[in-house]
């Protein structure tokens, strides 16, 4: 997140899918593409670490086939592997690539940042909502 010369953000708080707030995703595990337990956003992050998913022992078989295993533990970077109903924020084009595969978890909105609406229909995660 980008900070202002006194260390601050000066960053408009961030907005959901559904215009609000952005909420937090996760804290245990700790997500988010600056490990902050939000599904935040920024110039760095290109992969768009934005849509907060509930995680499925089907979603996890994907991604491992897809060759991004996220349910092996990696102490070397902090990581102890996702179980099914973790939160985690998902890159959006992993979530399409999902959804397409007919594997796409379910979605957290108020969670998810309107950045992932760049990659993936309002609709298709509505009807993939968890809450």
């Amino acid at each position: 997140m980008p900070l202002d010369s006194t260390g601050g953000s000066h960053r408009q708080p961030s907005v959901n899918v559904l215009g609000g707030l952005l909420a937090p995703c996760s804290s245990d595990p700790v997500t988010g593409f600056y490990r902050t337990g939000c599904c935040d956003t920024g110039p760095d992050d290109v992969g768009s670490h934005t849509v907060c998913v509930v995680v499925t022992a089907g979603f996890l078989r994907f991604s491992r086939g897809q060759g991004n295993d996220l349910s092996t533990p990696r102490p070397e970077f902090g990581f102890s592997g996702l179980k099914p109903g973790d939160r985690w924020c998902l890159c959006a084009p992993r979530w399409q690539q999902a959804l397409e595969a007919g594997e796409a978890p379910m979605v957290v909105l108020e969670a998810t940042h309107r950045g992932a609406l760049d990659y993936c229909a309002l609709a298709d995660l509505r009807r993939h909502a968890a809450d």
